[in-house]
């Protein structure tokens, strides 16, 4: 079995003897650390690590893969708990359309949107959407990325939905990174239903959901609760019949309104709130009184030019904070989470050691991988970052668009 040690670095972060699920409150202002530092991996999991001054017994250097990380900071690599990366194609024609002034909605209310996306996705085959997809994890790789979850939601027929989920199934198989799939068939009411949303809230119940479970092919179901889009009312029956197939929640809501959809999810006991551009005191109360992980998605409002998630008032109400990338050709086109760090630090006032728990141990939460990503302790994965030389951690958000990771080790291999 490969043996590899990373010696001499200069910081070793999010470290933890006794692993924590998450991170809240005062406590993401905290990332536990070691200077000078070892870490050794066997196989794809860390076995050990410390300071240099107890690296003890390690006299043949030659039985050893060793990384010499002088200078360097080693942390847990980036775990990316919402994206869209199965898509057909970009949509850089509606960007285009929103610098002349139409917004999200109006490129959605004249069939531009996820309505573009789907009739794209209708068209292409598997193994191009699987080939493009693959693309896109190798460049969040080279980022940092070692865990993305990915949703469905482009396809809203049966058919379609099934063939994004295979799609997510090849890359759980064949990519190296963690990957969680989710069914989003309530991503938006397709073209057919236009006048028949009964219809289609029947389709996604009785035939997709069943249809999906049967191939094992999501861990999670999620829905956009939002105006124009899906109701409470409707958000209900969907995350209870995925329940009743072992889906667990999630919930796209709060991104242009706030009708009481984080409410809805927390009755669902949803893993993750996702968007929450919109929302105040009431959802916050709710929240501290459940186990659901807000998620913030701050390139989405920089795209977008919409209000960022108040992650400050988030945070210092003593909730934990994940942030990800909604990686997607609508509003996101982009799974660059250093990127993120400096938004979430200029936009929403994180500290970047806030940030950072943001990207590691919370978002390994709000993708049920706690218990083997997120952090640097014994048992779990070796997924791990290893940065450019730099004098302190809160560089890679201050210089943003610099490319500040040297390397990323996947299952205890060099990406």
């Amino acid at each position: 079995m490969k043996k590899t040690l990373i010696k001499h670095i200069k910081t070793l972060y999010q470290v933890e003897s006794e692993p924590r699920e998450k991170v809240a409150g005062k406590d993401m202002a905290t990332l536990p650390l070691i200077e000078d530092a070892y870490l050794a991996i066997e196989g794809d999991t860390i076995v050990d690590f410390g300071p240099m001054t107890d690296l003890h017994g390690v006299t043949n250097w030659n039985d050893l893969d060793v990384i010499d990380a002088d200078g360097k900071m080693v942390l847990p690599a980036w775990c990316d708990s919402h994206t869209h990366i199965v898509f057909a194609k970009t949509r850089e024609g509606e960007f285009v359309d929103r610098i002349k002034g139409l917004s999200y909605q109006e490129i959605a209310a004249k069939g531009g949107g996820i309505l573009n996306s789907a009739k794209r996705l209708r068209e292409t085959s598997e193994e191009d959407l699987f080939q493009s997809a693959m693309q896109r994890i190798k460049e969040m790789v080279r980022t940092g990325t070692g865990a993305i979850e990915v949703k469905s939601g482009y396809g809203l027929t049966v058919e379609s939905e099934l063939k994004m989920l295979r799609v997510a199934k090849r890359l759980k198989e064949e990519a190296p990174v963690a990957i969680k799939s989710t069914f989003l068939g309530a991503h938006a009411i397709p073209a057919e239903y236009k006048d028949n949303r009964k219809g289609y809230i029947d389709l996604i119940v009785n035939e997709m959901i069943p249809a999906v479970a049967d191939e094992g092919l999501a861990e999670y179901i999620d829905i956009f609760c939002e105006q124009g889009y899906f109701t409470n009312e409707e958000t209900d029956r969907v995350l209870e019949a995925g329940a009743k197939y072992g889906m667990i929640p999630k919930i796209h809501v709060n991104q242009f309104s706030n009708t009481g959809g984080v409410q809805t999810g927390i009755k669902h006991n949803a893993r993750t709130v996702d968007h929450l551009e919109e929302m105040g005191k009431e959802e916050i109360e709710a929240l501290l009184k459940s186990n659901t992980m807000p998620v913030s998605l701050p390139s989405c409002s920089f795209f977008l030019s919409i209000p960022y998630t108040p992650a400050r008032e988030i945070i210092d109400a003593g909730l934990p904070l994940a942030i990800a990338t909604d990686y997607n050709p609508g509003s996101t086109p982009s799974g660059n989470i250093p990127f993120l760090l400096s938004l979430a630090c200029i936009k929403q006032k994180l500290t970047p050691e806030e940030a950072i728990n943001a990207v590691t141990l919370n978002g390994a939460y709000a993708m049920g991988l706690e218990k083997t990503h997120g952090s640097i302790a014994v048992g779990k994965k070796a997924n791990l970052i290893i940065t450019k030389e730099m004098d302190d951690i809160a560089l890679i958000p201050y210089a943003f668009g610099s490319e500040h990771i040297d390397q990323t080790i996947l299952n205890g291999q060099i990406q």
